[in-house]
């Protein structure tokens, strides 16, 4: 019984990553740990900002800052294990970091989903109900809507990820791959896995098509209200409020749907590292930049809070 358990569910596994291209491998250690430190310190300062600036304490930035958090959580469990990776030979993971991995990078992932959704519901009522915009987003039902947002992601992802790690792999543990993820240990199940497929599907439609649809409803409403307005500053204010969210959609969105809505036994090796590298490490980073260099009040914060300690530290160097 213990010799089958262990053929079942095998102590480590190989994440063959970017191994058949070695050359590789140190440019991308570099790219990637760049790209790690400023995605941190990105999102922290992001966090630190909307925090303590009394002027940025509105629902917009209270979800900003669920965002930020989530995405230094999605990227710190799979960057450490992939800078490893690169580092040297060694591509092994343990069952037990491959499964937590797998877990909080599914949970993530399906939490941000959500929560893009949420902000554009945000982004509604501050355009379409700019009158009733402080009754409709209360404090409470930000709350209520943040912790719906995690409390989804845990869900799908106990759910999903649950039923495809009890998949026999019957010894396959060669992930081609850099990190765990749902469809690529579905590949290496030696039994029918297409109750998982169905349930990866269903679970695709209600966090990721849905959420996207729920965007899609609130700026098609938005585009109307904006198309009603006659003023050339209405219009400007208009888009600087929805701007940065839009592209941050588009980023996610456009690299989530290209990776999971298709059969998990037809993706291109090639074309799933690079998409999955862009969303995993990438679009992380992008997030703060697209938010500090295209919204003029977290710049003003940013700036106000550095003066502020500067000035400070000027006063204290003079006393």
């Amino acid at each position: 019984m213990m010799e089958i358990a262990n053929v079942s569910f095998p102590e480590v596994f190989i994440l063959l990553g970017f191994s058949e291209r070695p050359s590789l491998e140190p440019i991308l250690f570099i790219f990637v740990l760049g790209i790690y430190v400023v995605s941190v310190l990105g999102n922290g300062i992001i966090i630190v900002v909307s925090c303590v600036d009394v002027h940025l304490h509105t629902p917009m930035y209270f979800f900003l800052v669920n965002l930020s958090f989530l995405d230094i959580s999605f990227t710190t469990s799979i960057v450490p294990q992939l800078l490893v990776n690169l580092w040297g030979p060694h591509k092994a993971i343990s069952y037990g970091g491959c499964v937590i991995q797998f877990y909080i990078s599914h949970w993530l992932g399906a939490t941000e989903c959500v929560l893009l959704a949420v902000m554009a519901y945000d982004r509604y009522a501050a355009i379409c109900r700019p009158l009733h915009y402080t009754a409709i987003m209360h404090p409470k039902l930000c709350c209520s809507l943040a912790f719906a947002s995690w409390l989804g992601g845990l869900t799908t992802s106990m759910v999903g990820s649950t039923l495809t790690m009890l998949l026999p792999l019957c010894g396959n543990n060669r992930i081609d791959h850099f990190f765990c993820e749902m469809p690529l240990i579905m590949q290496l199940a030696c039994v029918d896995t297409s109750f998982n497929e169905v349930e990866m599907y269903v679970a695709s439609f209600i966090f990721v098509v849905l959420p996207l649809g729920l965007i899609l409803v609130s700026y098609s409403r938005i585009a109307w209200a904006v198309l009603k307005i006659r003023s050339a500053e209405g219009w400007r204010k208009a888009l600087n409020t929805c701007s940065s969210h839009v592209a941050v959609v588009a980023l996610f969105y456009g690299s989530i749907l290209f990776m999971y809505l298709q059969p998990a036994r037809r993706n291109s090796r090639e074309e799933g590292k690079l998409v999955a590298l862009f969303y995993t490490v990438v679009t992380p980073m992008l997030n703060p930049l697209i938010y500090t260099l295209r919204n003029k009040t977290v710049k003003k914060a940013l700036r106000h809070i550095v003066l502020e300690n500067c000035g400070s530290g000027g006063t204290r160097g003079d006393i």
